[in-house]
């Protein structure tokens, strides 16, 4: 577990090296963003704080762009629910997600992304996942609220695509707020 959060806090670090202040659009979030998730599913919850890097890659079309970006983040999974003998109630999860970010308009946004993920526990709540790595997919969309606020809803799974088994995967959906400082 301390490796995990040693890894996570020295990914947090790099993120914030790697953003620099707004580029040439003028848009603040070229300079990188943190978002807080809450995500439910299955009768899990979830919070997440993640550092967006700044866009690692950006092309322009004329009225719409698409860019890739990094998300490192740390996750608080837990249940209010009875747990199977020998599972937790609640763990960890450290995660490197690079996202693909298309926005047709200025405002509106879709995104998909597959990355690592690692938890703290393989038993969780009623499930037994068998390893603590794990892929993380997501999809989303979302809305530029203002200058430095985004708000998106976001469907998330993860699996260790069936390394061992058993894999019944976790499935989650989450509300995700990003802000620039």
């Amino acid at each position: 577990m301390k490796q995990i959060l040693g890894a996570v806090a020295a990914l947090l670090v790099c993120g914030q090296v790697m953003a620099a202040g707004p580029g040439e659009s003028g848009n603040p979030f070229d300079g990188g963003a943190w978002s807080v998730q809450f995500g439910t599913g299955e009768g899990n919850q979830r919070l997440t704080i993640n550092r967006e890097t700044a866009p690692l890659w950006t092309h322009n079309f004329s009225s719409s762009r698409i860019e890739l970006v990094g998300e490192l983040g740390l996750s608080y999974w837990w249940t209010t629910q009875d747990v199977d003998p020998g599972a937790k109630k609640s763990v960890w999860q450290a995660n490197a997600i690079p996202m693909f970010r298309y926005w047709p308009t200025q405002q509106i946004y879709v995104e998909a992304g597959v990355g690592a993920t690692f938890f703290s526990d393989t038993r969780f709540h009623n499930k037994d996942i068998s390893t603590s790595f794990q892929f993380g997919d997501h999809i989303g969309a979302g809305y530029q609220l203002s200058r430095n606020t985004r708000i998106g809803l976001r469907v998330s799974h993860f699996s260790n695509l069936s390394i061992k088994r058993p894999n019944p995967g976790i499935n989650n959906i989450a509300i995700n707020i990003a802000t620039t400082f």
